[in-house]
């Protein structure tokens, strides 16, 4: 194995959730693996943003404002995508939301909202993508993000451990049909990582929820958002090319499903 293997020059890249946090390190990791990078996010000044952090860097970068609950703008997205780039060739699918109540006040616009990014937005993403795989013919690599809260019952998480039970079931499931066309189907499942989805706490609770953490986690610490986009990048890349229907899961170790 060599570093070529991790080398994406000529490859382009598609990033949902890309404004910030987890979705941010992965384009601007994978844009320095060489690929053309799509960025897209409901959120366009964090969009703008990672835009100007990949350009800084040499890098070439699309932004597309995106609402990935929008099945025709999800479509329309991944065709200016291929036009831009005449291919498509990873899909990361990162854009997320969170949501916290015990079971018996979850409300149905909760369940929804959640259900409706988390999921659906994942499902419309991986679809687009790897039908205009499909329609090129070439190799591709979905990479789907789940979360350590399906390895583990998660007090007031409901809504968010469902919809990630459901991106893991989602994720082998389109392994299992998209392998006949050499396309890729990989699920990430982080443990806890610093971004600003887990900074909406306050610094009391956050300081509180993270030494929780770190007590029960072999490494003795929480993750770094560019740690989840190294495994990320060795999804999306050749480095891979033997894996599919994988949950991989860079947690410290706070996890270890068989």
């Amino acid at each position: 194995m060599t570093l070529a293997a991790y080398d994406l020059t000529g490859r382009s890249a598609l990033v949902t959730g890309a404004a910030s946090g987890i979705g941010r390190a992965c384009t601007a990791l994978l844009a320095s693996a060489g690929a053309t990078v799509h960025c897209a996010d409901v959120d366009e000044d964090g969009l703008a943003g990672t835009r100007a952090l990949i350009k800084d860097a040499g890098g070439t970068a699309y932004v597309h404002p995106l609402d990935v609950t929008d099945r025709s703008r999800v479509e329309a997205v991944v065709a200016s995508a291929v036009r831009a780039s005449r291919r498509l060739d990873v899909l990361a699918a990162v854009a997320g939301v969170m949501h916290s109540s015990p079971v018996l006040q979850t409300r149905d616009e909760d369940l929804d909202r959640v259900m409706a990014v988390n999921f659906k937005g994942v499902l419309y993403a991986c679809q687009e993508s790897a039908r205009a795989m499909i329609a090129a013919g070439t190799p591709g690599s979905l990479v789907t993000m789940a979360s350590g809260a399906v390895d583990a019952a998660s007090p007031d998480l409901l809504c968010y451990s469902a919809a990630k039970a459901a991106v893991v079931q989602l994720t082998r499931t389109l392994a299992t049909e998209l392998g006949p066309h050499r396309i890729r189907v990989n699920a990430v499942a982080p443990g806890w990582i610093r971004t600003p989805m887990t900074d909406r706490h306050d610094a009391e609770l956050q300081s509180r929820a993270e030494a929780a953490i770190t007590k029960i986690t072999p490494l003795r610490r929480v993750g770094g958002p560019e740690e989840v986009a190294h495994t990320v990048l060795h999804l999306a890349c050749d480095a891979s090319a033997f894996t599919t229907g994988q949950i991989i899961r860079p947690n410290g170790g706070v996890a270890m499903p068989w």
